[in-house]
């Protein structure tokens, strides 16, 4: 009996990890799109895989791969009202919207790899039964342990598990001993870097083999947001022995190599950034960490058609990749997709934000997978019409500026308050919002130590506060917005730095 258990051991296929996975499996990437709820869905990772590789591919270069997020709510606790569970067999409508197995696509070897998914849980029980449906269709399976919103709070899911180490080791040791293929991780920074480094330790001796390390607390969400700390995930790097990604603070491409010499990480992830400007990785040389892109840094990455196409002809080539899949594309992804791709035109166009708001998929049972055309026979052809329209008056506010002898480089503004550079409403770009001052006793809590102390701005690269008293040997700091619209505070030299090689 011991030697047939043996033999059934040699025989099982090896799953690899670590650095074998990252080099063997997923084609040692260095730019990753980020699992994004209802954003995530196969229409847009198909269009992200066009814009990852160095050319106009139906297929992304290898070396580039998509993490995708079933919902941030997919797995919560049973107690949670109107929660819906993947290992649920009842939730079958919300399983196929969720990753449509049946439709042959999603996770197919040939079109959809690498490919991670994403699961958030409280239960490694649950989590195994899901993650064992989905193995067979994915490369890896990523736990969330990043999520910092308020259904994740009630659901106890994400973020929120960062205090209950026990339960997090639990979920991916499960995984790591019961699955075929690896786990991962993806969590938040806690506000010291020695139990920021002990938590990814302990995430790695639980089985993990990538960790992706998002540079901000949990804390740090909407108006409090504030900059991701790069020094804490270099931290993390330095002590682990299994791949990491870093996570946040990529606006522009200037700010990816810069990141990836200031973390010394494998790869670096981004989400807002990207869902803004599917470009955004596009054009650079996943090979080659000594690529072109360095000699752009100064004084910032030029603007191109190639790494800031026509947001209208973005748009439109998403609507193509979602008439012409099999699988469905929820109607909410569509409007988010092309709200955000189009969102530097929408404040001038108002008309058309409206008529954006009120498109509708015409055919109620229309499953994709048609002939493309921009006919009226078209299902999509209410979000078409607007699309096609925003084109034609982004091509001729772009012919006008033209004809004027304006060169797309002399268009560019730097917003006031925040220094960084605002491209012409034609040209997909990042979004950053002015964020308002926080009130005192909100901006000491996100500080994590007393105003008095004079020690709030000290090396907080993340903080979010404007106001602190701070000590005269500490430099007059002016605020800055990250692409979530939240406030952080900088010294003018760092600004100055920041408008330099990050804009």
């Amino acid at each position: 009996m011991t030697e047939t258990s043996s033999s059934s051991a040699m025989e099982r296929p090896r799953k690899l990890q670590g650095y074998q996975l990252y080099r063997e499996v997923l084609g040692s990437p260095k730019y990753i799109v980020a699992p994004m709820v209802d954003q995530s869905e196969l229409a847009w990772r198909r269009l992200s895989r066009r814009y990852g590789a160095q050319a106009s591919h139906f297929l992304g270069r290898k070396s580039s791969f998509w993490l995708t997020g079933i919902t941030a709510h997919i797995y919560p606790d049973d107690q949670c009202e109107g929660m819906q569970m993947w290992s649920d067999p009842r939730h079958h409508a919300y399983r196929t919207a969720a990753f449509d197995i049946a439709s042959g696509e999603e996770g197919d070897p040939s079109t959809d790899r690498p490919l991670i998914i994403q699961f958030c849980a409280n239960d490694p029980d649950k989590l195994l039964e899901s993650a064992k449906a989905l193995e067979g269709h994915c490369d890896a399976i990523d736990i969330n342990l990043g999520c910092p919103q308020d259904i994740a709070k009630k659901g106890k899911y994400g973020a929120f598990l960062m205090d209950d180490w026990d339960l997090i080791y639990r979920l991916i040791n499960i995984l790591h001993k019961n699955l075929s293929i690896p786990v991962t991780a993806k969590f938040r920074v806690f506000p010291t870097v020695e139990k920021t480094v002990e938590y990814a330790k302990m995430l790695e001796s639980a089985g993990a083999q990538i960790l992706t390390c998002h540079g901000r607390l949990r804390e740090q969400r909407g108006q409090n947001a504030g900059l991701a700390d790069w020094s804490k995930i270099r931290a993390v790097k330095e002590a682990v022995s299994v791949p990491v990604f870093a996570n946040g603070n990529i606006l522009f491409q200037s700010d990816i190599q810069r990141c990836l010499d200031e973390t010394d990480c494998d790869g670096v992830m981004s989400a807002e950034g990207q869902l803004y400007n599917v470009a955004l990785f596009n054009g650079l040389d996943a090979s080659d960490k000594t690529s072109s892109l360095s000699s752009t840094l100064t004084p910032h990455t030029p603007i191109t058609s190639t790494t800031h196409p026509s947001h209208a002809d973005l748009a439109l080539e998403y609507l193509e990749v979602v008439h012409s899949i099999r699988t469905r594309t929820a109607v909410s992804a569509i409007k988010g997709h092309l709200f955000k791709i189009m969102r530097p035109a929408l404040s001038r166009e108002t008309d058309l934000r409206e008529r954006l708001g009120r498109a509708k998929i015409r055919t109620k049972e229309w499953e994709g997978g048609g002939k493309w055309d921009m006919d009226e026979k078209s299902p999509l052809w209410e979000y078409i019409d607007v699309c096609r329209e925003m084109k034609r008056r982004m091509d001729r506010d772009a012919e006008e500026a033209m004809e004027v002898g304006k060169d797309v480089e002399e268009l560019v503004v730097i917003e006031e308050t925040t220094g960084l550079r605002v491209l012409p409403h034609w040209i997909a770009q990042p979004y950053f919002r002015v964020a308002k001052k926080l009130p005192q006793q909100q901006q000491q809590q996100l500080a994590k130590v007393p105003v008095d102390e004079g020690k709030a701005l000290n090396g907080a690269q993340g903080t979010a506060s404007a106001d602190v008293t701070r000590p005269t040997s500490v430099p007059a700091k002016r605020p800055i917005v990250e692409s979530n619209g939240t406030e952080a505070v900088m010294s003018q030299e760092e600004v100055g730095k920041r408008v330099r090689l990050a804009a």
